[in-house]
């Protein structure tokens, strides 16, 4: 029965481990995604002002769909 016990806490000290990695992981991955999401926004607008000043009309990404 102790042998178990202590296997069975073994196991619990083991997964709290792999939990807290876990954390860290996805804690890590949602700062990259949030950077990564503002560099893509500056992307976005830095393309849209490009194409205003190529073409000086409103570019294509503001542009209503024809369906509208």
């Amino acid at each position: 029965m102790t042998d178990q016990i202590t296997q069975l806490e073994e196991r619990i000290a083991h997964l709290s481990r792999t939990v807290e990695d876990l954390s860290d992981v996805v804690a890590r991955q949602a700062r990259e995604i949030e950077i990564m999401g503002r560099r893509l926004g500056l992307l976005m607008e830095r393309e849209a002002e490009r194409e205003m000043a190529d073409s000086g009309a409103i570019p294509l990404a503001d542009q209503r769909p024809p369906h509208w």
